[in-house]
């Protein structure tokens, strides 16, 4: 259980959470597959479903609790449905003698989507993420808002109040640049990696990769004004990651010495195994985003 993208919140009020009550708030809102006509359904499933344990809707390791929300879609090739719907465009066409017009189109498009959804493929995706109390933080995997917004919908809607922020509320482009011109803060070691954009009304963009950021070519562009809009970076011996201006985490690779600690687990305890990550997991991105908190001056009452 390692987080491969970080969308990182605030509680701006102090939560506290009941064992019991939160696990049937969670079985009350907990997945159900697609019925017939159903496109896509979503829910809570336990953090373990992928190794076969159910019976657990949340896990919790020191205060921090991992809720993981399980959604299925129905997926139908819009190849498949396009050909469908032009034969049966043509077959009307040539029948009426007068073309089938947009509305139409839509309403057979509509049918015959409708018929065919119950013979659709469906696709599981599980999208994971963690409250910490006592760092008042909650951290989920997801690359884009809307994954990220959806799973705080649902716990928001299982627990009936969730009062977050995001963890930036302002762009970070003066903080990041001033990594490249002036220095990272202690901690934090810059990687050959950046995407550097202009604040006039072209918005030019430079991206580059293996290359030295305190080369000559990078020196050049911001000396011209180009703020720094993504950076990629080490953080200690824990991890590396992009940051981007808005206070999201792509691309977080955790190091080997961090993965090498639960080695010793047998790989058939996939449960004890998925524990151990989630516990040191959720430790070393608490203290991070603690950091960049505190170093990055983030508060929730900006």
């Amino acid at each position: 259980m390692w987080f491969k993208n970080l969308k990182a919140y605030q509680l701006t009020q102090t939560l506290s959470l009941d064992d019991d009550d939160l696990n049937r708030a969670l079985m009350d809102n907990g997945f159900r597959p697609c019925g017939k006509q159903d496109t896509a359904t979503m829910g809570f499933a336990s953090p373990f479903a992928q190794v076969g344990n159910e019976g657990v809707m949340f896990h919790k390791v020191q205060e921090r609790y991992w809720l993981t929300v399980k959604k299925q879609e129905k997926i139908l090739p819009s190849s498949v449905v396009n050909a469908e719907l032009a034969e049966k465009v043509a077959a009307i066409e040539a029948e009426t003698g007068s073309p089938v017009g947009k509305k139409q189109q839509q309403d057979l498009k509509q049918e015959i989507m409708f018929r065919l959804l119950p013979q659709a493929f469906v696709r599981n995706t599980y999208t994971h993420g963690f409250i910490s109390i006592p760092e008042k933080l909650v951290v989920v995997d997801a690359s884009a808002d809307g994954k990220a917004e959806a799973w705080l919908a649902l716990v928001r809607k299982a627990i009936t109040s969730l009062p977050v922020v995001p963890l930036a509320r302002r762009s970070l482009q003066s903080e990041l640049t001033h990594w490249l011109t002036q220095g990272a803060p202690e901690g934090i070691t810059l990687l050959e990696e950046a995407e550097l954009k202009s604040t006039d009304e072209l918005e030019s963009i430079i991206r580059c990769k293996n290359q030295p950021l305190d080369s000559d070519e990078i020196t050049m562009h911001l000396d011209n004004g180009k703020l720094v809009q993504k950076v990629g970076f080490a953080y200690d011996d824990v991890l590396t990651a992009t940051i981007a201006e808005d206070g999201s985490f792509k691309r977080v690779k955790f190091t080997d010495r961090l993965k090498e600690e639960t080695d010793d687990i047998p790989k058939d305890q996939a449960t004890a195994r998925l524990d151990a990550e989630f516990a040191l997991m959720s430790a070393e991105l608490c203290a991070f985003l603690s950091f960049m908190r505190t170093t990055l001056n983030l508060t929730e009452d900006e």
